[in-house]
């Protein structure tokens, strides 16, 4: 029964005991120098980092942006595999517009006057043949040119190939030029016109600057350091930017970025956003890996159909290979909100409350008269003494 009672008391104690802190001052320059110093990297990882870092009081949005871009400059070839040729903006930019993105072709393989009718398949270990028992009628390979006719014939005078239904003559792809066919294509020049918006704020900008006028953009060149808001770009300065050589690069063709950042900061004392200017730069995306460089650079295929005076239909198939520059862009907007600054300040409040017990271990833990603090931090009052015992919050410092 007794244990009973004493059980019950004890839980009762420990239910309704009141705890009230009352202040205990330590005489320590060691504690008091801990307490002051762990309060001065609070207020400065919430004065310095969060506040004017991270800029956590603001409310933030992301940009919505669209481009547009045209290129302009031409070029003039004349090779033993092409006749002499003048090249514009509506030849060498396929296709016309692109999804925020555009292409500038620099090589390609061409194959003049195909037609569709029968000739040999390229050689190659499933193509070649004895007889005709070797060729299946109706077989397409996927990685062929055409459909089998299920004749053997001769490729050239030593070797046979099946012969197959297609556009003929077959494209050779392998004599691609060891210089870009069109290496004049470095001084084009590109407009990027780029507008943004962040809807939270309703905010709008584009990158051809209120200062920009036409006279302007007729003479001016984008330059990081001279002139770096003008949005007219030459294709050799955006190539060289991202570290590459466009002579090699146009070679086999490439991607490149034009990265353009639109972060602003939008609070009154900031300028509202007069200073939200873009910034670019530029970089390589494709993979240029020499060990492994199976399938370099970007080509694809498109074809330019006529008519014979005679109704027949015959094509000239191109083997475009270029540099495709993709236009990213991206960014973000912040200004004063009073929701994140309320509750960034009941962060640093938070934080502040746990210096303290940072204060109270280092005392408990590490002072050489600790066992003297340990005594008289925490007491407990006996109501039916005589002397009544004090419990005792703390503070640090000297008296």
């Amino acid at each position: 029964m007794s244990r009973t009672t004493g059980c019950c008391q004890s839980f009762l104690h420990y239910v309704f005991d009141y705890e009230t802190p009352k202040t205990l001052v330590i005489p320590s320059l060691g504690v008091g120098f801990v307490f002051r110093f762990t309060q001065l990297l609070v207020v400065l990882y919430v004065v310095g980092y969060v506040c004017v870092v991270q800029k956590a009081y603001q409310e933030t949005d992301s940009v919505i942006s669209t481009v547009t871009t045209k290129v302009k400059g031409f070029a003039f070839t004349n090779t033993t595999d092409m006749e002499p040729r003048f090249w514009d903006v509506a030849d060498y930019v396929v296709p016309p517009q692109g999804d925020d993105s555009f292409f500038v072709l620099t090589n390609m393989v061409v194959t003049p006057k195909q037609t569709q009718s029968r000739c040999p398949e390229l050689p190659n270990p499933s193509t070649t043949c004895v007889n005709d028992c070797d060729c299946i009628e109706g077989y397409a390979n996927p990685r062929g040119n055409g459909i089998q006719t299920g004749l053997c014939e001769n490729y050239s005078t030593t070797v046979q190939t099946c012969e197959v239904l297609s556009w003929c003559p077959l494209e050779i792809d392998t004599k691609l030029p060891e210089q870009a066919l069109l290496a004049e294509a470095e001084n084009f020049t590109v407009l990027i016109k780029n507008s943004v918006t962040y809807p939270k704020f309703n905010f709008h900008r584009r990158n051809i600057l209120p200062h920009i006028n036409s006279s302007y953009l007729k003479s001016c060149e984008f330059n990081g350091t001279t002139d770096p808001h003008c949005p007219i770009f030459r294709l050799k300065h955006i190539v060289s930017e991202a570290g590459e050589d466009f002579q090699e690069m146009a070679v086999k063709g490439g991607i490149l970025g034009i990265i353009i950042d639109w972060s602003c900061d939008l609070d009154w004392w900031a300028g509202g956003g007069r200073k939200c200017y873009p910034k670019y730069s530029f970089r390589r995306l494709d993979n240029k890996n020499p060990v492994n460089n199976v399938a370099p650079g970007f080509n694809f295929r498109f074809a330019k159909y006529y008519k014979t005076p005679g109704g027949e239909e015959t094509r000239t198939l191109i083997k475009a290979f270029g540099i495709r520059f993709d236009v990213i862009v991206f960014g973000n907007a912040g200004k004063f909100g009073i929701v994140p600054t309320i509750v960034n300040l009941g962060a640093a409040l938070s934080f502040l409350s746990l210096v303290p017990i940072v204060s109270d271990w280092v005392m408990l833990t590490c002072m050489r008269k600790r066992d003297i603090y340990s005594k008289h931090k925490v007491t407990y009052l006996n109501e039916d003494a005589d002397d009544e015992s004090m419990s005792m919050g703390t503070t640090y410092g000297t008296q």
